[in-house]
């Protein structure tokens, strides 16, 4: 007889097979429940539209996260968004792009997806002087079409799948192609994992 191991007690519990031996499992909440139960999950956003720098600019502005020097902590990034307030200035595409810890301070407080969980360590920022960037990847792209002509449709979340790993002095940032006025608003959701 197959047997598992229940997490929550350390304890043997019976599998089950159906009718061609195969493995019957349920699935219980989503896949980011447990990191959000153990108080492993955070979340950012801008707290307000905010503008954009074009490129690859060291004077750079939108949404970055930073993990600091010494944190002792690796972040694993499960999801990225944005949404445009306004009509963008200019077509262009938008994207992800890593730097050293340079210029990132704490300018917005990233919540822990466990109401009254730890504080995270990271360092969220909407602007600073940064370290040379480099793009990592482009996601998706924006235009100058008025927010009123999508009559409510939104993007949903880009699921990066734990495919970025930021180590200690690294930092994510926002990345378009163009300089916009403020109309982004941006999010990041990682897990913070001790190294």
């Amino acid at each position: 007889m197959l047997t598992l191991r229940k997490i929550s007690t350390g304890s043997n519990v019976p599998a089950e097979g159906d009718q061609y031996n195969q493995l019957i499992a349920l699935a219980q909440g989503g896949r980011l429940q447990r990191a959000a139960e153990a108080g492993r999950l955070f979340v950012v956003a801008n707290q307000a539209a905010v503008a954009t720098t074009a490129a690859l600019a060291t004077t750079w502005t939108g949404l970055g996260v930073c993990n600091p020097t010494g944190s002792g902590k690796n972040f694993l990034f499960h999801e990225f968004g944005w949404s445009l307030s306004l009509a963008g200035p200019a077509a262009g595409a938008v994207g992800l792009m890593s730097a050293d810890s340079t210029g990132m301070a704490a300018a917005i407080t990233a919540r822990n997806r466990k109401s009254g969980g730890a504080a995270s360590v990271s360092l969220c920022d909407d602007g600073a002087t940064i370290g040379t960037p480099v793009l990592e990847q482009v996601l998706g792209s924006y235009g100058t079409a008025a927010t009123t002509a999508f009559q409510g449709i939104s993007l949903p979340p880009i699921d990066l799948k734990g495919s970025i790993v930021l180590v200690p002095g690294r930092s994510l940032l926002t990345y378009t192609t163009t300089a916009c006025t403020a109309a982004f608003v941006f999010h990041f959701l990682w897990e913070e994992i001790s190294e």
